[in-house]
């Protein structure tokens, strides 16, 4: 199945330009925040899973590979309750992104036990940009499921 429309065809359309500003505001996060790396592609690979955005998750998957991060780590992403491998700051930042991505399934969105835990592992600035960061991933993970944006030949470090 091919793509419904590539919003990124007319430069100059409102779309392209306004998809462009995600994107930078996305690697402004990627490249300057204090969050770890690893962290920072394990959220925006969880988020992707959970949307079924399956370009996305092929781009996080890829790059965190591309990065260093193992196999088995990237494989337990979609069950990392059920795993022993991530670190407490890693599974306070994952029930983040998942209750984050998860709002409109939970009638109170995110919980003060999930803010509370993962404030204990994350400063404030680190706060700021792992909501930015999961809120940008959600919308651009939107618009590609939208648009049927098909994952699998994505090229690892061409998005960072």
């Amino acid at each position: 199945m091919t793509a419904r429309l590539n919003l990124l065809d007319n430069p100059d359309a409102p779309a392209a330009k306004a998809a462009g500003h995600f994107g930078t505001a996305s690697r402004t996060i990627l490249q300057n925040s204090t969050l770890p790396a690893a962290l920072r592609k394990l959220v925006l690979l969880r988020t992707s899973q959970i949307n079924g955005d399956g370009y996305a998750t092929d781009v996080w998957a890829k790059n965190a590979a591309a990065a260093g991060e193992s196999a088995t780590r990237i494989h337990l992403v979609a069950a990392w309750h059920e795993s022993t491998v991530f670190t407490d700051s890693e599974r306070a930042a994952l029930a983040l992104t998942e209750q984050g991505t998860r709002i409109a399934d939970a009638a109170g969105g995110v919980d003060d036990e999930a803010w509370i835990n993962a404030a204990k592992h994350f400063d404030r600035d680190q706060m700021a940009d792992l909501v930015m960061l999961i809120a940008l991933m959600n919308a651009t993970n939107r618009m590609s499921v939208l648009v049927r944006q098909r994952g699998g030949d994505y090229e690892p470090g061409r998005l960072g």
